[in-house]
């Protein structure tokens, strides 16, 4: 797995170079230090993975994200970050981030973003607890408006909770690629891009 690193404190990303390259699997490509350079690298090296804080000069993380993502709809953002604000979640959610972790859980950086390439959304604790609050309509949906059955209501609700298509076989008694067709069928029948939408509109129509 390849990654680009960008954070505007030179001190931390290079900590975190170093730590993340202590693991064989792991090879950070390049090094920036604002949201303008993480879209040029992003460019240049067409990484697995761009971990990106979200606080930057020139150009927000999250700016950076929305450019990256509008001419690569196939990259995979996992944002690193002091900032647990609620805005900032709910926009990282939006641009279609992968994933939304706190430096205080530097320690599972590497394991979060194996997991984000391996095709998961990766949200921190603290993160995860906030969801349900910030994405809440009170509203509700039908999902027979949209002619969702009652089995993909199921897998709905197990890739909001984060199950991968291999858990969420194991818990319905299907195969991975019965799943995998499910979860596509649904994101057609909902007009959605990917699974982070899908639990995006989980928990804003629940």
């Amino acid at each position: 797995m390849n990654l680009i690193l960008v954070d505007d404190d030179a001190i931390v990303s290079a900590a975190l170079k170093t730590i993340l390259e202590t693991d064989p699997e792991i090879q950070v490509l390049a090094v920036g230090h604002n949201g303008n350079e993480a879209v040029s690298l992003h460019k240049k090296y067409k990484p697995d993975i761009a971990l990106l804080d979200i606080q930057m000069p020139e150009k927000t993380g999250l700016e950076a994200a929305k450019e990256i993502l509008s001419d690569d709809a196939d990259a995979k953002i996992l944002f690193l970050t002091t900032f647990s604000d609620n805005e900032f979640i709910v926009q990282a959610l939006h641009i279609g981030a992968k994933g939304y972790i706190l430096k205080q859980d530097f320690a599972s950086v590497a394991t979060a973003l194996k997991a984000v390439v391996s095709g998961q959304n990766v949200f921190g604790a603290d993160i995860v607890s906030k969801l349900p609050t910030l994405l809440h309509n009170a509203k509700g949906i039908d999902y027979k408006e949209f002619g969702i059955s009652e089995k993909e209501e199921q897998i709905i609700t197990l890739v909001a909770e984060g199950l991968n298509n291999k858990e969420i076989s194991k818990e319905l008694f299907l195969s991975d690629g019965t799943v995998q067709n499910y979860v596509s069928t649904i994101l057609s029948k909902l007009g959605l891009r990917d699974r982070t939408q899908l639990a995006i509109f989980y928990y804003q129509n629940r």
